[in-house]
């Protein structure tokens, strides 16, 4: 069972990098960006961290927080921060049960192989914690300029 846009967003708790453990249900009252990377440390996971990064001024104008899920420990996860200095939370999803339950832990293939991995994605929750947009098999170029574009012109005043 996916969710789907209009649905509540299903609620979890995840260490973060922070040493804290997470709760979605933190954060009602604020627009929420989730999104699902695949690993720390590669090149597009780092691009598409590197954008949010530059944008995360923006987004929190907007009265909008930004949390990345992957299945790094959060040890992996403090080394990504440290070396890319970025200004949001990283939660750690090591038995991606969380990103099962958004529907992205899927069959991948390269070069030939077939394994278990994060499908890039990205959700848009409003303040009461609802679903209101979603992006699956995100490409990473101007992907956060338009995740930025919908908060901006869909959320703003809600």
């Amino acid at each position: 069972m996916t969710i789907q846009v209009g649905q509540e967003a299903p609620l979890f708790s995840l260490p973060a990098n922070n040493g804290e453990v997470v709760s979605l249900e933190e954060y009602r009252g604020k627009n929420i960006v989730l999104y699902f990377y695949p690993k720390d440390m590669t090149p597009g996971c780092t691009t598409q961290a590197c954008d949010f990064r530059d944008k995360v001024e923006d987004f929190s104008e907007l009265d909008t927080v930004i949390l990345g899920v992957s299945p790094d420990p959060v040890a992996r996860h403090e080394k990504f921060i440290e070396k890319y200095e970025l200004p949001f939370l990283l939660l750690a999803d090591e038995d991606h049960k969380v990103a099962e339950q958004y529907g992205v832990w899927k069959l991948k293939k390269n070069f030939g192989k077939e394994y278990m991995g994060i499908e890039r994605s990205t959700f848009i929750i409003d303040k009461q914690g609802n679903l209101v947009k979603e992006w699956r098999k995100v490409k990473v170029k101007d992907h956060v300029a338009e995740a930025l574009s919908f908060v901006k012109d869909e959320m703003e005043g809600k």
